[in-house]
This record gives structure tokens, C-alpha cells and sequence, in this order.
């Protein structure tokens, strides 16, 4: 190359010389391309691209634009197949001697003929492809099906915590609720709701038992930072966590079923959730702890296709109102009353005596959970310890505490 640059050098200075004009020798030089200092520095002996300008010399000759040409795929295919260190060296010198059209013609010819080398490859060990093939095919079996319905945890024992939970106060729609989750959310499937509504007057971390409990079997539970009765702060906690399921942004994003979504409270809490399995679609079961309607009748408003319970004391206040509430003849859809009895060894109905108005959160909330495993996680053997002569809730002992339950259901 130094050569022709010499020789070039030589033919435009007499050019130069016999018409005395520089026109004329710069006219000359662009016949040849442009010999900037750089080009001539790369074919400097002991450069690392000295070899690599030798195999595009080799390879081509250069053209009016300095770049390379490659006159069949198959020269490419073959250059590349016994040194590839060279055909990444084509590449690179031709960037820097040629304009980028000739530049992109050289890279899809070499791309194009790797390509046959590998079909040629395979087609020669069938063999190979024989065992990849065989090897997908049994990754592809082994797969294990996502699971159906939402996430429960593993541990079915509903008297007991399972899980690990996150749990964050003072937030929600209006700041004074309780967020609680599994601190391991689950990546098949989704996560069911729980709201939680607190009695009258009465902060929601008082029942940080009950709202941890329900987080660990795999619910994603909201406490009310308060319950009016009418359903008008429960919907709006549901507005609020379908906004955190669509924010990418949040740990929930994309990680609850907002439409298996169940509600449970004590005294106005359980009015509070009694009202919103009425008023709300995204709602289908609820279980009152030591509630009642006033009226005796909501329960017979609760639409068709949902679920309804009440966990109450023998000696609460809420007594005549549950059981009011239950027996009216109206009530259509599947309904539970469970009797917490023997918390004294006599079951009373005047005064705070045996199981009270605050049984249901506490002493009873095993009910509460497995309710919810049932209803929402669809875990129906558990209907054997609700419905029926002989049960768990029906004439079980209450784990862990003096007494037995005592439950009766309808329209099961």
C-alpha cells in the first residue's frame, strides 16, 4: 500500500509539474480514495491491524470509496470458517477506510454466511440435533401448570400464624388504616382480600392479632381506620388498593384479585362488612364477628352467589341481633351463625358473662380465618367443618380455649 502511495505521490506531482495547476493533483489522488494519515498509519509493520489490512488486500481490492469488496458470500464464508479473528478484522478495517453503505454491505454477507455454516453444521450431526430436540421436549413436560385460584400459605392450620407478614400502620385512602401482606408475595398466583372494619370507637391496631393472622394464610388485609355501618369507608379502601394493583411502581402491582375480595369486623366493624357484601360487586363472602343488623334484615338483602356468617357470644350484646339477623325468613343465600358457648361452664344472656361481645376477634378468630380460606380460597373440605350434623364449627371444641362451638347453617 505504501508502494501505490509512493507511486501516486510520484504520478501527481509530475501532473502537478506539467500542468501547474493543484487541481490537477488533487483531482488525481481522489482516483485512488482518501489517504488520510490514519489510513496510512494502520499498514505501519508491527500495528495490530497490519494483518488485518493484509487480509482485506487479499480479500479485495479496494474501491473508489476505500472500502472492501467481497466478490460471493461463499469467499466470505470461507475467510471466516479458517481464521475468525480475520473476519472481525474485515470488519473493522473496512469501518475505517470505507463509507457505511459499503461497510453494511460486508456485514450481512458474513452474518448471512455464518448462518449456512451452522445449518450445514447440523445437518452433518444429526445426531446433535437429535439430542437437543429431546432435551426441550422434556424441559417443556417437566413444566409444572401455574396453580389455580388465588394464593393461600402452605400451613393449613388456621389457629396458627403462617407466614411472615408486612405490616404498616397509618396509611390506606385516608391515612389511619393498617396494611398487612405476606413479606413473600406470590409470583403465580394472586392474592385474595380481607377487610378488616374495627368497632365503634375503636382503633384498628387493637386487632393486630386478627390482621396478622389473616396476612399470613395469604391474604392481603386493609383495617378500616374506622366503621361507619354503611359501606362508605370500605369502598373506598378497595378504590385504593386496586390503584396500588395497577401502580408498577408498588410491591402489589399486579398481585391481588380485586374481584375475590372478602370483608370481616367486630360489632360496627361486622355492620361495616355486612353492608359492603351488599353494596359491592368486587366483595362475595363476609363473616361478622359479635354483630348484627339493628333492623334484623340485612342479611336477607345480601344477593344471590355470595356468603354471609356471624361468630358471636353466648353472653355479648350482640346476641338478639345475630340471631335475629340469621333467622329472618328472607334470607336466601348461603348463611352460617356459630355460637361460641362454655366460656364461663354456663351460657347466659344478661350481661358481659361466658364468651362476650369481644369474643369473635380474639378467643374465636380461628372461625373468621378458616372461613376465608374457604370462601375465598376455595379450599371446600372445610365446608365439612361448617356445614352439616358434626363439625369443627358446629359442635367442635374452641383450640386453645375453654368451650365449644355450636353452629348452624342454611342454604348451603
Amino acid at each position: 500500500m505504501k508502494s501505490k502511495l509512493l507511486k501516486t505521490m510520484v504520478l501527481a506531482s509530475s501532473l502537478a509539474f506539467m500542468n501547474c495547476g493543484e487541481d490537477a493533483v488533487t483531482s488525481a489522488m481522489n482516483n485512488y480514495g482518501n489517504f488520510s494519515s490514519s489510513s496510512v498509519q494502520e499498514v505501519q509493520p508491527g500495528d495490530e491491524s497490519s494483518s488485518s489490512t493484509s487480509d482485506v488486500q487479499g480479500g479485495g481490492e479496494l474501491n473508489q470509496q476505500g472500502g472492501t469488496e467481497i466478490s460471493s458470500a461463499a469467499e466470505s464464508s470461507s475467510a471466516t470458517a479458517q481464521n475468525p479473528e480475520s473476519s472481525a478484522d474485515v470488519v473493522a478495517s473496512s469501518s475505517s477506510v470505507a463509507d457505511p453503505a459499503s461497510s453494511a454491505d460486508v456485514a450481512p454477507a458474513s452474518s448471512s454466511s455464518e448462518a449456512k455454516a451452522v445449518s450445514s453444521s447440523s445437518e452433518k450431526a444429526p445426531a446433535v440435533s437429535s439430542s437437543s430436540s429431546e432435551e426441550k421436549v422434556e424441559s417443556s413436560s417437566s413444566e409444572a401448570p401455574k396453580p389455580k385460584g388465588v394464593f393461600l400459605a402452605e400451613g393449613k392450620d388456621e389457629t396458627k400464624d403462617q407466614m411472615r407478614v408486612k405490616y404498616i400502620e397509618r396509611t390506606g385512602h385516608d391515612g389511619g388504616g393498617i396494611l398487612a401482606y405476606p413479606e413473600q408475595l406470590s409470583n403465580d398466583q394472586k392474592h385474595a382480600i380481607v377487610v378488616w372494619g374495627p368497632g365503634g370507637g375503636t382503633e384498628p391496631g387493637a386487632y393486630g392479632g386478627m390482621i396478622r393472622r389473616l396476612a399470613s394464610h395469604g391474604f392481603v388485609v386493609i383495617a378500616l381506620r374506622e366503621s361507619p355501618g354503611n359501606a362508605s369507608q370500605g369502598k373506598p379502601a378497595l378504590d385504593w388498593l386496586a390503584k396500588k394493583n395497577n401502580d408498577p411502581n408498588d410491591p402489589l402491582y399486579q398481585k391481588l384479585d380485586m374481584n375475590v375480595v372478602g370483608c370481616s369486623g367486630h360489632s360496627m366493624g361486622g355492620l361495616e362488612s355486612e353492608q359492603m357484601v351488599i353494596q359491592d360487586k368486587r366483595v362475595i363472602t363476609a363473616m361478622l364477628n359479635n354483630s348484627g343488623d339493628l333492623g334484623h334484615t340485612a342479611m336477607s338483602q345480601v344477593p344471590q352467589g355470595k356468603t354471609i356468617g356471624i361468630v358471636y357470644g353466648e353472653g355479648g350484646m350482640e346476641r338478639p341481633n345475630a340471631e335475629a339477623d340469621y333467622n329472618n325468613p328472607g334470607v336466601k343465600v348461603p348463611a352460617c351463625l356459630i355460637k361460641m358457648t362454655g366460656g364461663q361452664g354456663n351460657e347466659c344472656q344478661q350481661g358481659e358473662c361466658g364468651w362476650g361481645h369481644g369474643s369473635g376477634p380474639w378467643g374465636g378468630m380461628a372461625a373468621t380465618v378458616a372461613w376465608m380460606r374457604w370462601h375465598l380460597g376455595g379450599e371446600d373440605f372445610r365446608k365439612a367443618d361448617f356445614v352439616g350434623s358434626s363439625g369443627r364449627y358446629i359442635n367442635g371444641e374452641i383450640i386453645g380455649e375453654r368451650g365449644h362451638w355450636k353452629g348452624t347453617c342454611k342454604n348451603f
